[in-house]
């Protein structure tokens, strides 16, 4: 078998420490990564764009932040739709003041003023966690939905009171707008996505997510041992923040181009991305990956199955939907609270000891 460690010496701690120690794992990451920027781009078209690309790498980019709150921290959030209009409409705010100024810009701003926006709505955690910091949180949600309804100026007073993504491009190529090629909305997005993965997997792997963790893990102790919970809790919120609000802005301009805060970025957003890192795996980076796959992947599986191949009612595949993903979240919770990472990582156990796997 070639998935094996011996033979595989570590001589310095940057080998020891590093992300993919099996050479196998190595060539696989570097294989999709290839696939990823230099096959995907020339075959995608604008039905898979739209509907698992596009959307799979935003809400990986979610699930990563609320996975740094809830997974690393052990900060409950219900929030995270709230979160991201807070960057969808700071992103629009900044794209039609300073039009001038580039898209990439005006998400990372955006995603700056969300990580602001998470901090103050993070200031409860200091006093309060469990299930009252998910009330917080949820309040949270509710109140961002109401003010962008309500006060006219971020929809720049709009009749309808959508906001619409106006047209901007990156050397010269159009990445927002009608007028918007497939392969383009989906490298922009892969860019966001790759840097963001690679910022939080450091993170988590250093001495900020090393007292994320100790914080979760128990609090009170870990006061003790000289981590400061008030910088901890915020940082965190801040990080997760500042994810989500670029998942919002890259949600708003590069996927869906017209939004209306209600439908897009309700409560059941805020659940479909919570859905997301307990399937796939709470504290895991994986897991962001692996949950948004299955949450992207599993409506576009049974529209093509169920409507499309057997000719069931719409509605029934979407009720069907519900049921499993209900089902699944219960297992998970019971069996596996780990989720699909852990799932993944006993695979490649025991593949790594085959044939005497434990």
């Amino acid at each position: 078998m070639i998935y094996r460690e011996a033979g595989e010496y570590k001589t310095s701690y940057d080998a020891d420490s590093r992300t993919f120690p099996i050479k196998f794992d190595r060539m696989g990451y570097y294989t999709a990564m290839a696939v990823a920027f230099l096959v995907v781009p020339f075959i995608i078209n604008d039905y898979w764009a739209s509907a698992v690309a596009v959307p799979f790498l935003i809400y990986v980019i979610a699930a990563l932040g609320l996975n740094i709150l809830t997974g690393f921290a052990g900060q409950v959030s219900l929030g995270t739709g709230g979160f991201m209009a807070v960057g969808a409409y700071a992103c629009y705010k900044l794209m039609t003041g300073f039009p001038e100024v580039s898209i990439f810009f005006h998400v990372l701003i955006a995603g700056g003023v969300t990580a602001i926006v998470g901090v103050l709505f993070g200031l409860p955690s200091l006093r309060i966690k469990g299930f009252y910091l998910a009330v917080a949180t949820l309040a949270a949600q509710f109140f961002l939905v109401w003010l962008f309804n309500k006060v006219p100026w971020f929809y720049n007073h709009s009749a309808s009171g959508q906001i619409n993504a106006p047209e901007r491009t990156v050397f010269g190529i159009a990445v927002t707008g009608p007028n918007t090629d497939a392969w383009a909305k989906y490298l922009f997005c892969l860019i966001f996505v790759v840097v963001l993965a690679w910022i939080a997997r450091n993170l988590t792997r250093g001495s900020v997510g090393r007292k994320w963790m100790a914080i979760r893990d128990m609090d009170i102790a870990a006061e003790i041992i000289g981590v400061n919970p008030l910088m901890a809790k915020l940082t965190a919120f801040a990080v997760s923040s500042f994810f989500v609000g670029v998942a919002g802005a890259l949600f708003f301009s590069v996927y869906l181009g017209a939004v209306e805060v209600g439908e897009a970025f309700g409560i059941q957003k805020s659940f479909l991305v919570l859905f997301m890192i307990i399937i796939g795996g709470l504290g895991s980076i994986f897991g962001a990956f692996a949950g948004a796959a299955f949450m992207v992947l599993l409506p576009v599986l049974l529209k093509n199955i169920l409507v499309g191949g057997l000719g069931w009612p719409t509605d029934l595949a979407a009720h069907l939907e519900f049921m499993i993903v209900g089902g699944l979240i219960v297992a998970f919770l019971i069996v596996e609270p780990h989720g699909l990472a852990q799932l993944w990582r006993l695979a490649k156990e025991k593949l790594r000891l085959w044939p005497f796997p434990h």
